[in-house]
């Protein structure tokens, strides 16, 4: 492909790859000779550990190392892993509770690591961990999402790890007891497992005296801080990469203990070591999502206007801090805490409490989605008790366009937005004129037909500052990018945005990423800044090529600079035969000796994050007999601003979907009282199939970006942000005529079922 248009829906490169077998992931390109690491854990929720028996498991065939963390402790590893902390109420920083590497004198989750075995083989080092003896005396699990309970840390009394909050928490209450109307709701935004293609895994190396550790993360850089911090080695004898990597969705951006494991058991026994993880053991281990209780209290005026919101979360933390967790229900939720409605009253506070369960951290939106499914389901329940269309209600207390720039409540400031245009191109695009019909033929047919709107808005997030290298060689050009993709098609937004504006034919384009020894510094990949920041430094990097290479040609043409020109293809000299393309140039330039100029590089910083948005809307069909729910139409209209590649957009919004409707209808994780997960299999843990997803209807309505120069809006995550909330309204919109009025997620058979069986008897009881 030699050049196409700008923003064209350019089928993805890698896929050829992926699709015939020929991606190259961690668990590919661990060396033949490395040794297999295999993780003892522990079975009980919450107890002490009085002994840790391994000599018999020592001396088994194949073992080369058991560690325990008394080992870790006699080689001065730094056993803390990090965790973000807030900045509370009253001033001081959240709990920050000792998270070891590995189990120190107490358990409190089951798969907690207690020691990790070594051996030739993975058999060899699973018949080890069987040999070992772990005595724990049993404690009471708190598993319940409440303050309160078994004490599971010292640092944090009545497991309360944090309270947090933001916003005009008086005139808000003066808001609300002026108001007209007050509507409160509570909701339950139930504990998801991420469940990537890829589980987790990682190896570790020892490369001319160097270490080498390749996982399949979302960026190299933080993980060579940790493994720098916690192995106290220098950074510069630090090598991490990332190769080709099956799915993040936030859980592979997090430390792991694993990672620092394996690196440590490398070295010490100066051979290479691989761990991967299997899929029980991901459920049971890997960081989830969501888990929290929310309080929500709207008042309007006498004109349904919305003049007060108030929201408390309580949050489920898991049993320890995990790398980003305490700021997710508290800074990042609070970036879109009002939406798209123009309310400057409004406080949210957040708690969050340990329980003795995997740790919580960011998921799909990380914050957002939570923040949006609340306000949207609170708005459609406010249309219900105030008698009035939840469309025409949200029209009402939109920001308006005149408004722009908008700062929130949160000291965030939308730049520009559309919203009322947006909603109506979704009623269009979702016929909505034509549901009562459909409505109608459901009913006749003997089933519920329900319609939900969400209207989201979300801030993008992650390091606003990024750098694009770009070096020629060998009739082609590298590009070196700091972020790190897990599925999202990089490896084509980058070589097409770089082909548009340099005209270097895409197939002589080779995008370089996840590579701490090749690239100095990045970002990686998370919040959806990926596209947006790095195209932003790749054109910085490419303004950076059309100079040096314009004076270049200038001086060798005895020309003013000012008479050299480029036009997306060619450079044009005034008075000149000669036009070089950018590859051309490059290779006089190397020819005259100006090798300098094969390298260039850019980093920019961008002021403020763009703020996707959009309306979501989903109708369902409820069958009364079964309580299965079926997503029978799904219209999306997004605002993403200017698109690089609208095909690659449409996927990313098709996933977000996926995993949004996942939630709602299926996916839930249940632990017993005594911290046991019942759901640590795809038996149990319902994801969502090809059958339980509907056709999905995209389209844009952009408003471009002032916030960059490539007006774009990030769409990695809106998907999520916006299903959640739209589903559950056609749920509830459904069954309201049954006389289901709430209903907490998931929406599985039997629960709808039961539900709709409980409206019927107290109808009759009534």
């Amino acid at each position: 492909m030699e050049k196409f248009g700008k923003s064209q829906p350019v089928k993805r490169f890698e896929d050829r790859r992926f699709l015939t077998g020929q991606g190259r992931y961690v668990d590919d390109l661990a060396p033949e000779s490395a040794l297999y690491a295999f993780f003892l854990r522990s079975t009980h929720g919450h107890g002490e550990i009085k002994g840790i028996y391994a000599d018999d498991a020592r001396d088994m065939p194949g073992v080369e190392l058991i560690v325990t963390v008394a080992d870790l402790e006699a080689d001065g590893v730094n056993l803390k892993m990090s965790g973000s902390l807030v900045t509370q109420s009253d001033g001081s920083k959240g709990a920050d509770p000792l998270r070891p590497l590995l189990a120190k004198d107490r358990v409190r989750y089951v798969g907690e690591p207690i020691a990790m075995i070594i051996a030739h083989s993975l058999s060899e080092a699973k018949d080890a961990a069987d040999a070992i003896d772990i005595d724990i005396d049993d404690l009471p699990a708190h598993t319940a999402l409440e303050i309160g309970g078994e004490l599971i840390h010292e640092e944090a009394p009545d497991n309360l790890v944090f309270d947090w909050d933001l916003g005009r928490k008086e005139e808000t209450e003066q808001a609300l007891s002026d108001a007209a109307r007050v509507v409160e709701l509570d909701v339950y935004d139930n504990r998801i497992i991420c469940n990537a293609m890829e589980p987790r895994g990682c190896y570790a190396e020892l490369q001319d005296g160097r270490l080498h550790v390749a996982v399949n993360g979302q960026g190299v850089w933080g993980t060579k801080s940790e493994l720098a911090r916690q192995l106290h080695i220098p950074k510069e004898d630090i090598r991490v990469t990332n190769p080709d990597v099956g799915g993040g969705f936030g859980m592979k951006a997090m430390h792991y203990g694993e990672t620092i494991l394996v690196a440590y058991a490398a070295g010490k026994l100066q051979r290479p070591v691989r761990w991967m993880s299997e899929r029980t053991e991901g459920m049971l281990t890997d960081n989830g999502g969501r888990d929290l209780m929310t309080a929500a209290t709207l008042g309007f005026d006498q004109n349904n206007k919305l003049i007060a919101y108030k929201v408390d979360n309580l949050i489920n933390m898991g049993a320890y801090n995990s790398t980003f967790a305490q700021n997710i229900q508290t800074d990042l939720f609070s970036k879109v805490l009002m939406g798209t409605y123009d309310v400057q009253n409004a406080h949210m506070r957040t708690r969050g409490v340990y329980t003795n369960t995997t740790p919580i951290d960011a998921y799909r939106g990380a914050g957002r989605p939570e923040a949006i499914f609340i306000l949207e389901r609170a708005m459609d329940e406010a249309a219900r008790q105030l008698g009035v269309d939840p469309w025409e209600l949200r029209r009402k207390n939109f920001i308006q366009p005149n408004q722009f720039p908008y700062t929130s409540v949160s000291k965030v400031t939308y730049d520009v937005g559309d919203f009322e245009r947006v909603l109506d191109k979704a009623a269009e695009e979702a016929d909505l004129a034509g549901f009562k019909a459909r409505k109608d033929a459901s009913a006749r047919a003997g089933k519920y037909r329900g319609i939900g709107l969400c209207y989201y808005i979300e801030s993008i997030l992650g390091a606003p500052t990024e750098t694009t290298t770009v070096e020629f060689e060998n009739d082609g050009a590298l590009i070196f990018v700091g972020t790190q993709s897990n599925g999202q098609g990089h490896e084509t937004v980058y070589a097409q945005y770089l082909a548009d504006q340099s005209g270097i034919p895409v197939d002589k384009i080779t995008v370089v990423q996840g590579d701490s020894d090749r690239i100095a510094t990045g970002g990686g990949t998370g919040g959806s800044r990926s596209g947006t920041v790095q195209n932003t430094a790749t054109l910085a990097a490419v303004e950076q090529m059309v100079a040096s290479f314009s004076a270049f040609l200038a001086e060798q043409e005895g020309v003013s600079v000012d008479d050299v020109s480029f036009d997306d293809e060619r450079f044009r000299i005034a008075g000149s035969n000669l036009s070089p393309t950018m590859l051309e140039a490059a290779e006089l330039a190397e020819d005259a000796g100006q090798t300098e100029l094969l390298r260039h590089s850019a980093t920019i910083t961008l002021d403020d994050r763009s703020f996707p948005n959009g309306a979501h809307v989903a109708e369902v069909e409820i069958d009364p007999e079964t309580g299965v729910t079926d997503v029978v139409r799904y219209t999306v209209v997004d605002d993403f601003g200017n698109l690089l590649n609208p095909m690659i957009v449409a996927g990313q919004v098709h996933g977000g979907v996926a995993q949004g409707l996942g939630q709602v209808l299926t996916e839930h994780v249940v632990y017993d009282e005594d911290g046991q997960l019942l759901t640590a299999s795809f038996m149990d843990y319902a994801m969502p199939r090809a059958d339980d997803l509907p056709m999905i209807d995209f389209t844009t309505e952009g408003t471009p970006s002032l916030y960059n120069p490539l007006g774009m809006k990030g769409c990695g995550e809106a998907g999520t942000v916006g299903a959640i909330a739209a589903v559950t309204n056609a749920v509830l919109d459904g069954l309201w005529d049954a006389g289901v009025r709430q209903l907490d997620l998931p929406y599985t058979p039997h629960r709808v079922w039961t539900a709709l069986q409980d409206a019927q008897a107290d109808s009759v009881a009534s």
